[in-house]
């Protein structure tokens, strides 16, 4: 009767065991994707400060779906979310938004394809870093649609500055990436309020970032460009980044000379981000590597560019 009624009772006791243990294991699955994604938002990018784009280009997609596969499991965890924006922005401009813009000349269906794609990229950015903005401001995406100056006036922490520049570099990208969608251009004032608000909070945050952003994002819109304004940005810019920031001379070449048709200083900019040595800021080599070569495409097209 004893050993029957140990029987009986092993069916019950492993049940329980079992229910104890899972709460256990989730909780180990949660630390060690915590872990992971507190790993990969911390540690300075292995991405960025590499040399090879073509290397890059083809790492990047299979890191992206590991860190989205991961914030399935966690889908509020900040790092995760931080490092899913900042790969796909990176992998959009680079290696879709890039080749677009210079398959222009040669293959236009091409180009309209390359543009779709790095719109529906840029979005996929901003999705995340909205729900990583949602975290801590609840609500705020959509008020930001009502109202964008009165809402982003809520966000009033330095350390808010990054989410900012995050949001607003996706959302500004995936505008000017599809600039015949009125319902994504009737956003710009969203981008330009969150900009702003960066500004007023950390203006040299990111040694020049967003002083770069706002020169690009005067092209992205429809608007005449205030030249002197964007001398100030840039100018600032190349104060807080030491000058070792490429994409900061191609940038404000391709917005203000071309629009102003000044061949000269269009070129003088562009030698000037070829000059940029790659290893005074390792974390900058990836992004001065695809400015300069940009920069020699545009030096090698320039006729395309002036009349």
């Amino acid at each position: 009767m004893t050993r029957l009624r140990d029987n009986k009772t092993r069916p019950k006791l492993a049940g329980l065991l079992a229910v104890s243990i899972l709460p256990c294991a989730c909780s180990i699955q949660r630390l060690a994707i915590n872990s992971v994604g507190d790993a990969l938002a911390s540690s300075a990018s292995v991405f960025e400060t590499d040399d090879d784009p073509v290397l890059i280009a083809e790492a990047l997609p299979f890191s992206l779906k590991l860190v989205e596969s991961l914030l399935s499991e966690q889908p509020d965890h900040r790092g995760l979310l931080l490092t899913a924006t900042r790969g796909y922005l990176l992998y959009s401009y680079a290696f879709v938004d890039m080749p677009a813009e210079e398959s222009t000349l040669e293959d236009i269906d091409r180009t309209r394809e390359l543009r779709r794609r790095a719109r529906n990229l840029y979005l996929r950015a901003y999705a995340y870093a909205s729900r990583l903005l949602e975290l801590d401001y609840p609500g705020l995406t959509d008020e930001l649609a009502g109202d964008p100056a009165q809402a982003i006036a809520a966000v009033g922490r330095d350390r808010d500055v990054a989410m900012l520049y995050w949001n607003a570099a996706a959302l500004g990208l995936a505008i000017s990436a599809s600039r015949n969608e009125p319902a994504l251009l009737a956003r710009l004032p969203e981008v330009e309020a969150m900009l702003n608000r960066a500004l007023t909070l950390d203006e040299a945050w990111n040694r020049g970032a967003l002083h770069e952003f706002a020169i690009s994002l005067a092209g992205a819109g429809t608007a005449a460009v205030d030249e002197s304004a964007m001398q100030r940005h840039y100018q600032r810019a190349l104060e807080l980044s030491a000058g070792n920031r490429a994409s900061l001379h191609v940038t404000y070449a391709e917005v203000v000379t071309v629009r102003k048709q000044d061949r000269e200083q269009f070129a003088a900019l562009l030698r000037r981000a070829l000059a940029v040595d790659l290893n005074e800021d390792p974390d900058q080599r990836l992004l001065n590597v695809i400015a300069q070569q940009r920069a020699r495409w545009l030096l090698e097209n320039a006729d395309e560019f002036f009349l």
